[in-house]
């Protein structure tokens, strides 16, 4: 699937009102750190748009893909305020900071 094919899935599987909801009860469950139920959801969510992708670690920082975060965040627009998706950012980001650094 295409990253557009899959936003447009998930936009239809999940209403506007749906969306928005799930990252409000996510940013609320961090709040109250009581995150295990909420960040479950968007593991599923996020390891679906993975498999959909066919996405894997490449080997090469420079052949690295940041699609699976652009695609969440397409379809939930204020899950970039979730520690849930820094802690995404930053797991995709250490294998690079790391490269780079042995690189050196």
């Amino acid at each position: 699937m295409t990253k557009n094919e899959i936003i447009e899935t998930l936009k239809s599987q999940y209403s506007k009102d749906i969306r928005k909801q799930l990252v409000k009860s996510l940013l609320e469950a961090e709040k109250n750190k009581d995150t295990q139920t909420q960040y479950k959801l968007m593991n599923q969510i996020f390891s679906y748009v993975l498999a959909q992708l066919g996405w894997n670690m490449p080997s090469d920082t420079e052949a690295w893909d940041p699609t699976p975060l652009e695609v969440m965040h397409e379809v939930f627009p204020k899950i970039m305020a979730s520690q849930w998706y820094q802690e995404q950012h930053l797991m995709t980001k250490q294998p690079i900071d790391l490269k780079i650094n042995k690189s050196k």
